[in-house]
């Protein structure tokens, strides 16, 4: 009995020592009363910026937002100064408990690493510290998609909504409904049993419908299905029955689709989001436009290709001219898709799909890099914003209570350095942090 007890008590000392800042995450509950003041602010549903900008808090939620606004004299105050406030940022694609270290060359190599020499409980370990990080980095919500083991987001969310663990505000899909091999390829068949670790094999439109109804059992948020896998692809049979169960749930879909085909099995099966999409074509695009099906573009620059090679090693010249000349048709081809897609009135939702660990950089500040190739391929500073707030609030769900700031929504709100209608990069190098009212970072 003693022994169960200093158990239990130990257990409840790490428990407060590793959630560092647990207490704070209650204190946004309190009903204390806040006001933000900064020299700009971007509502997220507009297109004007609001000069001498005041959002008032209280507990959890927005109480005012205007210019000038008068002060509560019980209020706390933080003041900005030449910064501009803005929604919490929102990654619609992320994979919180997988990091690929560059040991293996090939994608697939790399994923088997993971699955087969870290558990579930390891992964969502991991999760908690890249959670952190996406955190501090102005990331207050985000949709992850899988590679998470067997429901390790499952407990990643838990651990998150109940404060144990400082983190973003998470939709998940848990595994991903895939054909046969997944995204594994072919492999022994001593070596088949890994596959259930990542992906749920699918066998026709009934077991699709089976599929959704177990995940949502587990604790899905969100339907991932992987349309074109290795070798084998989801037929529109299987992804009209996936997309009818989960709408009937009141859940979305979202389907991880590259090639031609591919996303036109998707579009047409009627998902809400297509991942990635490098290469569509323009009817594919149209049908996505009339039935409001988001693009969430996971793209990169050459720079990013570039630091996932070497690192903080300065590559030689030849080096940098191999990776361009290998890497610049793919970006090209992105950009391109992300310009016909725009023209087209595809909605736009922002997703770094970030798995890698970029030396110098956290998971967080990685992740905001692709804020940086939606640039280049010619959004404007207020359409990547709105891509990474009102429209990913949206696409998630969830635009009743975050993305925007409004009276009434949760107080997830961030501060940056000047202005990054100016300079998007600003985006990138949040100074303040709030979600759910409660103050995770100011460096003002």
């Amino acid at each position: 009995m003693r022994k169960g007890f200093l158990v239990i008590s130990v257990a409840s000392v790490w428990v407060m020592i590793a959630s560092g800042s647990a207490n704070s995450q209650v204190d946004g509950k309190n009903g204390q009363r806040t006001a933000i003041r900064a020299a700009r602010l971007i509502d997220g549903k507009s297109e004007t910026v609001l000069k001498d900008a005041v959002v008032l808090v209280e507990g959890e939620k927005i109480t005012a937002v205007g210019s000038q606004l008068a002060i509560p004299r019980d209020g706390k105050v933080i003041d900005l100064g030449d910064a501009t406030l803005l929604p919490g940022l929102i990654d619609a694609h992320t994979h919180l408990l997988t990091e690929m270290d560059g040991t293996n060359q090939a994608l697939i190599e790399d994923y088997l690493r993971i699955v087969a020499t870290q558990s579930t409980a390891e992964r969502a370990l991991l999760g908690a510290k890249l959670g952190r990080e996406d955190l501090e980095a102005g990331i207050t919500t985000v949709r992850d998609v899988g590679n998470s083991g067997v429901n390790g987001d499952v407990a990643l969310r838990r651990a998150f909504q109940r404060g144990w663990l400082p983190g973003p505000r998470m939709v998940i899909s848990t595994r991903a409904l895939a054909a046969q091999g997944g995204q594994f390829g072919r492999m022994t068949p001593a070596a088949q049993s890994l596959i259930e670790e990542e992906y749920v094999t699918i066998r026709g439109a009934e077991s699709a419908r089976q599929a959704v109804r177990q995940a949502l059992y587990d604790g899905a948020g969100c339907i991932k299905v992987i349309v074109n896998g290795t070798p084998a692809n989801v037929t529109l049979e299987e992804m009209k029955a996936i997309v009818e169960e989960a709408h009937t749930a009141g859940v979305k879909v979202a389907a991880h689709a590259i090639g031609v085909k591919a996303t036109t099995i998707a579009a047409e099966a009627g998902v809400d989001s297509i991942e990635h999409a490098y290469t569509v074509s323009d009817d594919t695009l149209k049908m996505m436009s009339a039935k409001h099906i988001f693009l969430v573009p996971t793209d990169g620059t050459l720079q990013t290709f570039e630091d996932l090679s070497f690192g903080t090693r300065q590559p030689s010249a030849e080096e940098r001219s191999n990776l361009e000349k290998e890497y610049k048709p793919f970006v090209e081809e992105e950009q391109e898709r992300l310009r016909r897609a725009m023209k087209m009135g595809v909605p736009i939702a922002a997703g770094s799909d970030m798995y890698y660990s970029i030396p110098g950089k956290t998971r967080g500040q990685a992740s905001l890099l692709a804020y940086e190739a939606y640039q280049e391929a010619g959004m404007t500073p207020m359409e990547i914003i709105h891509a990474a707030t009102r429209n990913a609030a949206e696409l998630l769900g969830m635009q009743e209570r975050i993305g925007t700031l409004e009276t009434g929504k949760l107080a997830d709100i961030i501060g940056v350095p000047g202005d990054p209608l100016q300079d998007v990069k600003a985006l990138e190098h949040a100074k303040f942090v709030m979600k759910g009212g409660t103050v995770v970072v100011n460096n003002k």
